[in-house]
């Protein structure tokens, strides 16, 4: 079994044979379940909603936790050969199991109460309960510290009041991990269920970027919920931000996998399109465009997998996974570009999955902390000194 993608520096080698295994199931769940959707999905800015449980079954949701926690406990690198494989077909896939996994069942199982994790974690895990993460809000984006969102204590339990923005799986979600300032200004995490009084999820439309994926907006008007809602086990700003490093982790892996198939398509229109008589791939410029694609993709995947091992070995820091999703993921995007140039005007049609590539990763560029944002976490660890001040 080898690694299923363009393999120049023998990639295959670096990986087990259950990772390798891994890769191609979820491989195979992509290109026999997703691809035969995507284009009608992305037309229609839905989501396959049927394919959540066969994703669940597969264990493509937190993967790495422990069975205890609702994953499967493969390791690190797997599971982001998961994600690279998801993101393969498209960003909204690897983004609901991103949500699912790293920023709802992660700070259950890291955070939450006893009674969360046997309520939540199975059935999140399944696939049978969705979940979304609220941190952004209207006006803070990359400063979660700033959030408006409150929650004041009264003899019930908490009122929840605010809002927040850009809320992967929002509208479809179960249950909501919102995190909002308590009375002293300390940011706590709190499960708020769909259908609570005051609580509101509307979708937001008219995007031109991960249209296959469901976006929304989290209001909470007077929404009261129980003391047993809060995350017992975390406070601060520690709380959603190791939960974003799972996240992030698991972008940086993706956005190989969009880079990927944007370099294979590439590589096989450019191999069967003719001009002046011979195949384009056999011109300098176009093989320039190739090979620079295909150095680009190798170095991010040694780069991710040398982060995954760390991650396994417990050695892994967040500065390194800001280093890993800052330059993954602007390569993707130069990718997706370059692939566009060489299908020419075809590239634009979604007959092909590059424009839809394109498109996506310009959202993944901003996500989960900009590109900007990461060049500050990285240079603030190796200079020591903090440029946001």
């Amino acid at each position: 079994m080898k690694y299923s993608g363009p393999d120049f520096y023998h990639i295959t080698d670096l990986l087990t044979e259950d990772e390798l295994l891994i890769q191609q199931t979820a491989n195979d769940f992509v290109q026999e379940k997703f691809m035969p959707l995507i284009r009608e999905h992305h037309q229609r800015a839905t989501f396959p909603m049927e394919l959540i449980p066969q994703m669940g079954e597969l264990g493509f949701f937190g993967a790495s936790l422990p069975e205890a926690a609702g994953g499967a406990a493969v390791s690190n690198v797997a599971y982001g050969l998961i994600m690279h494989e998801l993101e393969r077909g498209d960003s909204g896939l690897r983004s609901f199991a991103s949500v699912q996994g790293g920023l709802v069942m992660y700070p259950i199982w890291k955070y939450g109460s006893d009674e969360q994790k046997q309520r939540w974690l199975p059935k999140l895990s399944a696939g049978t309960a969705i979940g979304c993460f609220g941190l952004t809000e209207p006006d803070f984006g990359s400063n979660p510290g700033g959030m408006i969102t409150r929650a004041k204590r009264t003899d019930d339990g908490w009122v929840l009041n605010g809002a927040k923005m850009w809320i992967t799986n929002g509208s479809i979600a179960d249950v909501a991990l919102v995190w909002v300032k308590d009375d002293a200004n300390v940011v706590r995490g709190f499960l708020v269920e769909k259908g609570t009084p005051g609580f509101s999820a509307p979708e937001m439309k008219g995007k031109l970027s991960l249209r296959a994926s469901v976006t929304s907006e989290l209001i909470l008007q007077d929404v009261v919920v129980p003391e047993s809602a809060i995350l017992p086990n975390v406070n601060g700003l520690k709380g959603p931000l190791s939960c974003l490093t799972q996240a992030r982790y698991s972008i940086a892996w993706g956005a190989i996998g969009a880079a990927v198939d944007c370099y294979e398509t590439a590589l096989r229109y450019a191999k069967e399109r003719k001009q002046f008589s011979k195949p384009i791939a056999g011109y300098q410029l176009t093989q320039a465009k190739l090979v620079d694609m295909l150095e680009e993709i190798t170095k991010a995947l040694l780069l991710v997998i040398q982060l995954g091992r760390l991650k396994d070995q417990g050695k892994m820091d967040y500065t390194q996974v800001s280093l890993a999703k800052r330059n993954n993921v602007h390569i993707a995007r130069d990718i997706a570009r370059s692939a566009r140039e060489i299908l020419g005007a075809n590239g634009i049609l979604d007959e092909y999955p590059v424009q839809r590539h394109a498109m996506n990763l310009e959202s993944v560029y901003t996500y989960e902390g900009t590109h900007e944002m990461h060049t500050l976490i990285v240079g603030q660890k190796i200079t020591g000194l903090n440029a946001v001040d």
